[in-house]
């Protein structure tokens, strides 16, 4: 038989009364990786806008969308769903589906090798991948405030003076200015 003393301690340990501390609930931010660590706004591919598209920060189209785009100091992906009958300005410009429309890349345009763009392209830089379809016409422009051209046309602008080829080489005032100022000259 089993007699209880009241003397005796519980062999169980008693409950800790210290407040442990409550576990971290998960961010509700997405992970993001280092490629997108900027700030970049998502358009679905269920989305369709009509009008015009404008940000201040970099923009990822998977969706529709007709009219104009300008993120003129930010970048644009337009997805593989994407669907674009726009004209584009954009610092970077890479697209993965379907393009109607110019595309004016500050720094740089790239064509992926899904990509389906009718349209001219104006940018620094061009990647057009194997399989990429394009038509329309590129303008390569040079990158500015590299050139010692364009320093040489601000000094000879605000000299007076016309500016060509043979100005930057040493020549002088080109021809064609000359001409005009003997054509224009009074008569005496």
């Amino acid at each position: 038989m089993w007699k209880s003393t009241p003397d005796t301690k519980p062999t169980t340990t008693p409950n800790n009364t210290q407040s442990l501390p409550t576990p971290a609930r998960p961010s509700l931010e997405p992970v993001r990786s280092k490629e997108f660590q900027n700030e970049m706004a998502h358009i679905g591919k269920s989305v369709i806008i009509r009008g015009e598209l404008s940000g201040s920060e970099d923009l990822y189209l998977d969706g529709e969308v007709e009219g104009n785009i300008s993120l003129l100091e930010h970048n644009l992906i337009v997805g593989p769903n994407g669907r674009v009958r726009a004209n584009i300005i954009a610092k970077d410009v890479v697209v993965h589906g379907k393009v109607d429309g110019n595309i004016q890349g500050h720094d740089r345009v790239e064509l992926k090798k899904s990509a389906v763009l009718s349209g001219d392209i104006s940018t620094q830089r061009i990647v057009i991948e194997d399989g990429a379809f394009f038509k329309g016409a590129i303008d390569i422009r040079k990158e500015s405030g590299k050139s010692d051209s364009k320093k040489e046309m601000a000094a000879a602008a605000s000299a007076g003076t016309g500016y060509s080829s043979s100005s930057a080489s040493g020549g002088g005032v080109s021809a064609q200015r000359s001409l005009v100022d003997a054509k224009f000259e009074p008569k005496i």
